[in-house]
């Protein structure tokens, strides 16, 4: 599989439009686009997920988990985990480490740099059985069991 951004490239530095509003950043916490290709055979949803293994959290960071994403998808506009652009059915967003669905921009502590990931999956299962309060870790925990293949691109911020 093949991961991309019109936001940015992997390795580069994500945008002040993906940056949190709070936190101390003022950013406009929008949601990038994300478009990919290659998709594994047998293929029947995807999950979509921004995660920050530099948190100083112990277990990292989840800015953003979407499920049930339906197998014929193969974008994500821009703002489309910030209400701005609509995701396709029956695809949900389920809770981040900011204990609330939908994305939540970059927010490390200050002089920090720290990486995030945006990551595809494809899964063999049209649906995930995990409710909407799923924390990331456990979204995690269920594609591990049904993924076919995966593409990510990784984002700066500091």
């Amino acid at each position: 599989m093949k991961l991309v951004s019109q936001d940015f490239k992997d390795g580069g530095k994500l945008p002040w439009r993906q940056v949190l509003n709070g936190m101390g950043y003022d950013g406009d916490n929008i949601s990038p686009h994300l478009a990919w290709d290659d998709v594994p055979t047998g293929t029947k949803s995807f999950v979509v997920t921004s995660y920050d293994p530099d948190a100083p959290s112990g277990s990292g960071w989840w800015h953003w988990v979407v499920i049930n994403l339906p197998a014929d998808t193969r974008v994500l506009p821009q703002g489309a985990g910030s209400g701005l652009a609509e995701l396709p059915e029956p695809a949900m967003e389920t809770f981040t480490d900011f204990g609330k669905p939908g994305y939540g921009g970059a927010a490390p502590p200050k002089g920090e740099v720290h990486r995030y990931i945006f990551t595809v999956h494809a899964l063999d299962v049209e649906k995930l059985d995990v409710a909407e309060s799923a924390s990331g870790a456990m979204v995690g925990y269920n594609v591990h069991f049904h993924s076919l293949g995966s593409a990510s691109i990784t984002a700066m911020f500091n």
